[in-house]
């Protein structure tokens, strides 16, 4: 199976209040083969990530209604959600940031300024760690 073939496998939850790189996001990850659903508060996030099961979410923190810590914990402690790997994007700079979003549960912390170009790559390296993992790729 080629990996274009894999990523349309693939379903990611994009969350993020600014429409117009929510869109940007969105776009990219279609173009890049993968299945995308979006949510623009963290609340909505919550409700999609439980109804849609998806394969990773990309979790701004800085969101309305629920901060993207406080959806990241909350979808590790639920049994249907625990599972979901998490890469967090945040504007806010410096390690304690970087350490709550790791505490609350994030695979992984990106930085803003951020290309969709390279949370693509992240989120590729992560699918390609899990098939590693499970054996479905040759390390």
């Amino acid at each position: 199976m080629s990996q274009t073939t894999m990523w349309k496998r693939k379903k990611v939850l994009l969350v993020e209040d600014q429409t117009d790189l929510l869109e940007l996001l969105r776009v990219q990850f279609k173009e890049e083969g993968f299945a995308t659903a979006t949510a623009a508060d963290g609340v909505e996030a919550v409700r999609k990530a439980r109804a849609l099961a998806p394969d990773l979410i990309v979790l701004d923190v800085m969101l309305p209604r629920l901060d993207g810590f406080a959806v990241c914990e909350l979808l590790r402690k639920d049994a249907a959600t625990k599972h979901i790997p998490i890469i967090m994007v945040s504007g806010l700079t410096g390690q304690l940031p970087r350490c709550a979003g790791i505490e609350a549960g994030a695979t992984d912390f990106v930085t803003k300024p951020v290309t969709p170009q390279t949370l693509v790559a992240r989120v590729r390296q992560i699918f390609e760690q899990q098939a590693v993992a499970e054996g479905a790729v040759p390390a």
